[in-house]
């Protein structure tokens, strides 16, 4: 029998009925609560035959192990997504321009988490980080990301720069975020397989990583902040190569 974990938290739950409720076993409510969001999510559960146990808050402490819950947790299979860089390229369907992001020295589970939700949302497909400088799966990674940390492969690698290197074998191109370069985000070509590498608010990327991108660019800032969390930096970068590959060619 598959392992159960517990999911706390109603983003994602609510995620891993839509996805794959065949893997939720029970779903675990706080007896007291009887609002409208609570019992949306009994009736999802119900539609596909899981049942909901009503139990008193310090139980549900219990199962989420003391992290924040909202008063529902579920028991659920363990979902396997795609541990292999190798796997997730060579998988990837005919015509698929790949995707990816790459994090470097991200190790708050709540800035993962975000960056997972927002991966997902651009239709990344696989976040890779350096398994010494990079936060894991946990509960509180699974909360922020809304069930994204179960769709989008999260790859942590023993040396960075050799895979970026990897990478660029395949075609690749990696682009590094700097806030100290002249080149802006909309002044390059995204819409061809590119790897967005970002590293720690503040401090950046390691030196060798930034060495190993192909070129860097800056988020334009225009206000009195000097950079972005981040997650957010994460998003703007990623939808400005989505919108690069949706827009229409330029007429020459």
């Amino acid at each position: 029998m598959a392992r159960l974990r517990a999911l706390h938290g109603f983003h994602a739950i609510s995620a891993r009925l839509r996805h794959n409720a065949a893997s939720v076993k029970e779903l675990y409510v706080d007896a007291s609560r009887h609002d409208a969001r609570i019992r949306s999510l009994i009736a999802r559960a119900s539609e596909s035959g899981i049942r909901s146990i009503p139990v008193d808050g310090r139980r549900l402490d219990g199962l989420a192990g003391n992290a924040p819950h909202q008063g529902v947790v579920a028991m659920a299979e363990e979902v396997k997504v795609a541990t292999s860089l190798d796997d997730v390229l060579d998988d990837l369907p005919a015509g698929s321009i790949p995707l990816l992001l790459v994090l470097d020295g991200i190790t708050d589970p709540h800035n993962l988490g975000a960056c997972l939700r927002v991966a997902d949302g651009a239709g990344v497909h696989a976040v890779i980080a350096p398994k010494d400088r990079a936060a894991g799966i946990g509960a509180t990674v699974e909360k922020v990301a809304s069930g994204a940390a179960e769709t989008v492969p999260y790859i942590t690698v023993t040396n960075l720069a050799r895979t970026l290197r990897e990478l660029k074998e395949r075609d690749i191109r990696i682009v590094g975020t700097s806030d100290d370069v002249t080149a802006s985000i909309y002044d390059i070509d995204l819409r061809g397989p590119v790897a967005w590498v970002l590293g720690t608010e503040g401090e950046g990327m390691r030196r060798l990583t930034r060495e190993t991108c192909d070129e860097l660019a800056r988020i334009p800032m225009q206000g009195a902040v000097e950079s972005l969390n981040v997650s957010v930096a994460s998003g703007v970068c990623l939808y400005e190569s989505v919108r690069q590959r949706r827009a229409p060619p330029a007429i020459r």
